[in-house]
């Protein structure tokens, strides 16, 4: 019996009781309607996952459908958009390598990433200062209530930080994403200081995609955050806990004056949960003495919960809570998580 351990980045998590491969809106509307009232859950990459060591009783559907179509520009060159139209089950990383090749900017700093194109709308996924809201034109879903297909325009998808309208729900599900680039080969403004440095860049300037594909693979490898087998600290779901949004009231009294501000939007501010993680006084590979060695901290990024060999999902909980409770009483500031969890709560 297959096992969500050998199905997710985490390495964890029991049984399936019955998975099944779909592909497109007909054979999920087929699956749901053979399934009745059992219980069924939608799987991508599994690389945002942590489930129960108990498994799960129902159907687990994994999208495997990975079509790609292109439309869009003129031949003039007078337009330099691309349309990009990409079933769920594409691997994410092998997109984004696709696109730089092609020399089209909009998601070169999101390379490395883990997992399937239907998730990165879901989690809204980000890194290094782009995010897939930034270029997705339209979300395709599968309805679950109504056993049709529905398309959603960026407006409606309820796009904020590591959020949607998709994260929020489960009534729809996923089955492609549209996507807008743009031709030419030089990337969008770069806006993150570490990328920027990386490519002796100022923020706001660019370089082309290659080399910031190149310079984000670089910095997500020394943080542990592009999967390799043999290196436990990629055994994970990446960043485990979201970037706190505070009001800047709660910013005043909670932040110390050294730790990192961010405007994000009108009365609120962004702080680090890594710096928040690292100044509660968790270093990086703390948790072996919670969990016996077999879940800690990444020894590379102390936003990473890593599975050492033989975690369970209720050793990484028990580490997710320490630090949680630690940073909590610390700064009176509660992390949130990132990855879903699938039959326990944090």
């Amino acid at each position: 019996m297959t096992s969500f351990a050998e199905l997710t980045t985490f390495r964890v998590g029991g049984p399936i009781a019955r998975l099944v491969d779909v592909a497109g809106v007909d054979e999920l509307a087929a699956l749901f309607a053979e399934a009745g009232d059992e219980p069924v859950m939608v799987l991508g990459g599994g690389s945002n996952l942590l489930v129960t060591d108990d498994g799960f009783a129902g159907t687990v559907a994994r999208m495997v459908g990975d079509g790609l179509a292109v439309s869009g520009g003129a031949d003039d060159g007078s337009d330099d958009s691309v349309d990009v139209l990409v079933e769920a089950g594409a691997n994410w990383d092998a997109l984004v390598e696709y696109t730089v090749e092609q020399g089209w900017a909009g998601i070169e700093a999101l390379s490395g990433i883990p997992g399937s194109v239907g998730a990165t709308p879901i989690q809204n996924v980000g890194a290094y200062g782009q995010e897939v809201a930034d270029v997705i034109t339209a979300v395709r879903t599968f309805d679950r209530e109504t056993g049709t297909e529905r398309r959603f325009a960026p407006a409606d998808c309820g796009f904020a930080y590591r959020d949607s309208l998709f994260k929020r729900t489960s009534r729809f599900v996923v089955t492609a994403v549209e996507f807008r680039l743009t031709a030419g080969g030089t990337g969008a403004p770069v806006r993150y200081a570490e990328l920027a440095r990386t490519l002796g860049v100022e923020v706001g300037g660019t370089a082309p995609v290659a080399d910031v594909r190149a310079a984000v693979l670089g910095l997500r490898r020394s943080k542990g955050m592009v999967l390799d087998p043999d290196d436990h600290d990629t055994w994970s779901a990446g960043s485990f806990f979201t970037n706190p949004i505070l009001t800047s009231a709660v910013a005043g009294a909670a932040l110390p004056d050294d730790a990192p501000r961010y405007p994000a939007g009108d009365g609120l501010v962004k702080t680090s949960a890594a710096w928040l993680i690292e100044h509660a006084g968790f270093s990086k590979g703390f948790g072996a003495e919670l969990t016996g060695g077999r879940a800690t901290l990444s020894t590379k990024h102390t936003l990473a919960l890593t599975n050492r060999g033989g975690a369970s999902a209720a050793d990484l909980l028990t580490l997710a809570r320490a630090v949680r409770a630690g940073v909590l009483d610390r700064f009176g500031i509660e992390l949130h998580h990132e990855p879903v969890l699938v039959g326990h709560t944090l």
